[in-house]
């Protein structure tokens, strides 16, 4: 019984420490999840007046010319976890991007999970980059993916075709993988500058020439977007963080729980036990005492 009370023991020990690194964990995901948010809320601003200088281009400049994409290098950029405990974050989003842009297209990947998880889907990134360790790393990230994608471009491909892949914030706390096309720019989106009226009497001028400043908008505008799926891709990955340690914080608790359930029930059985033993001590004592005295009468009525 020693031994199996000092094995629960040990156990309880053991799971409370566990308790301990999972509520540590899920606070660090509670916590990194607002830097992140904020910077996708904040470069949405900046990508609203991007947005703003392609509809003052259009009106000056006449529409952009819509492009298609068949014979352009197709690259998909997959946005994934470096660390692990979020589930099977990484294996959804990797299947997503083999489901949508099939098995020979280039893939960039940004997360040492995400590599494992593509590799699983058959597929081999040219590139892993290491997401950023804080919010101030996404424009840095940003800016190198921009730098690989010029090097495709100076290695001799003309035309590309860039999608992302990343895990997007759906209703009701839920999560879904989406793929966005980055390159060629969104027919309907170069249309509705078009479409839609200039808002202001005074009409938009320019110092840079036209082609430099559609190269400058571009080059802006896949900024934007890259910085803002990588800093969505970070939200919901400390959000499925979360979900998981909630989920084991819960676990946890139920096998304390239960420990403590059968740490009672040892005890009460060593108690028990230890009674029994008193008891039955007592009970002989008794009967040796009876036994001595009804001795002692028998021998004081034989010498009567």
């Amino acid at each position: 019984m020693a031994q199996t009370l000092e094995l629960l023991t040990h156990r309880t020990d053991t799971m409370k420490s566990i308790r301990g690194i999972v509520r540590t964990m899920k606070t660090m995901s509670a916590i990194n999840s607002l830097p992140y948010e904020q910077a996708a809320q904040a470069m949405e601003a900046y990508r609203d007046t991007v947005l703003d200088g392609f509809h003052a281009f259009v009106q000056s400049h006449g529409p952009l010319p819509i492009e298609t994409d068949t014979d352009a290098v197709r690259i998909v950029i997959v946005f994934g976890s470096d660390h692990g405990l979020c589930g099977n974050y990484n294996e959804i989003v990797a299947e997503e991007a083999l489901r949508l842009h099939g098995a020979d297209a280039r893939v960039i990947c940004v997360g040492a999970q995400m590599e494992d998880a593509l590799a699983g889907q058959g597929l081999t990134p040219e590139t892993t980059l290491l997401p950023p360790a804080t919010a101030d790393g996404l424009a840095r990230l940003a800016g190198r993916l921009i730098t690989l994608l010029d090097g495709v471009r100076q290695s001799g491909a003309d035309d590309i075709a860039v999608s992302l892949v990343f895990m997007q914030r759906a209703e009701h706390g839920q999560q879904r993988p989406v793929s966005q096309r980055l390159l060629p720019l969104d027919p309907d989106m170069t249309r509705g500058f078009a479409d839609r009226p200039w808002a202001s009497r005074s009409l938009p001028q320019f110092r840079l020439a036209p082609d430099r400043l559609l190269a400058a908008l571009i080059r802006s505008y896949l900024f934007a977007e890259m910085f803002r799926a990588a800093a969505e891709a970070l939200v919901t990955e400390n959000a499925a963080r979360l979900a998981r340690m909630q989920q084991a914080e819960h676990s946890v608790d139920e096998q304390l729980e239960a420990l403590t359930g059968e740490m009672r029930a040892v005890r009460q059985s060593d108690i028990t036990t230890e009674l029994l033993d008193v008891i039955i001590g007592f009970e002989a004592l008794k009967d040796r005492d009876k036994r001595k005295a009804r001795e002692a009468t028998e021998q004081k009525l034989a010498q009567s």
